[in-house]
């Protein structure tokens, strides 16, 4: 299964909870930071929700 290699590249500051939430849940903490998740559609959903904080790529 192919794996999702996301980068938190704007900060949360100024976001609503809900996305903060979803960056902690992400694994997200600061810009830099970058975790590699399963492409499941629960982790899309999550990425789409802070799609304009991240950066998202592909990994096989």
């Amino acid at each position: 299964m192919a794996q999702l290699k996301v980068t938190q590249k704007k900060s949360e500051i100024g976001g609503t909870s809900n996305q903060r939430n979803t960056l902690r849940s992400l694994g997200l903490k600061r810009i830099g930071d970058t975790v590699v998740k399963e492409d499941r559609p629960e982790i899309r959903g999550m990425v789409n929700m802070v799609s304009h904080l991240v950066v998202v790529e592909e990994v096989k």
